[in-house]
């Protein structure tokens, strides 16, 4: 996402909410939205979500106004979400670009899980069966890129980003003067 974000392409991150705990490294607001359940079924109930869902044991969720806010900026905005995710949003804003992005395969998603060291065993197996389910609906997007090479899977990302951004129906029209 970091290396998408820095390429050029015009895209802004839609910084998701979570009900999950913040990570060491991760900052309220940059990362996710971090909020209590309590606060989570309050804003579901307000109607403050595109998309939410409950992924891992945790709830997630686009909010709105973070989305609407860029949108109406004109940027293309970039969401990081799971499937279920993908399918409210899709209902949305069904014009959007809709990218998969694969492991290269299970074993290589474990190592990566294992190797951030902030998971537990059965919440890393819960997330491998989880993405076994999710990669089965791969057929429901636009576009799928393996991300077997960080530089070659982000130029591949980049150049549909650039090809649908120049799509004659998506292009403003023009005014004369």
């Amino acid at each position: 996402m970091k290396e998408l974000l820095g390429a050029g392409l015009d895209l802004e991150y839609s910084v998701s909410a979570t009900t999950r705990a913040r990570r060491p490294h991760e900052a309220d607001g940059r990362d996710y939205f971090f909020l209590g359940r309590d606060e989570f079924s309050r804003r579901i109930e307000a109607g403050d979500f595109v998309e939410w869902a409950e992924v891992h044991g945790e709830l997630y969720g686009t909010l709105r106004s973070e989305t609407e806010r860029r949108l109406m900026s004109g940027k293309n905005v970039l969401l990081d979400i799971d499937v279920q995710g993908g399918r409210e949003v899709r209902k949305a804003y069904p014009d959007g670009v809709f990218i998969f992005v694969l492991p290269p395969s299970l074993s290589s998603l474990e190592e990566r899980l294992r190797g951030r060291g902030t998971d537990p065993d059965e919440r890393i197996r819960l997330r491998l069966d989880n993405a076994l389910r999710e990669i089965n609906l791969g057929s429901e997007y636009d576009y799928a890129v393996v991300n077997d090479d960080l530089p070659s899977a982000l130029r591949r990302v980049a150049s549909i980003i650039v090809a649908e951004t120049s799509r004659v129906s998506r292009r403003l029209p023009m005014k004369s003067t």
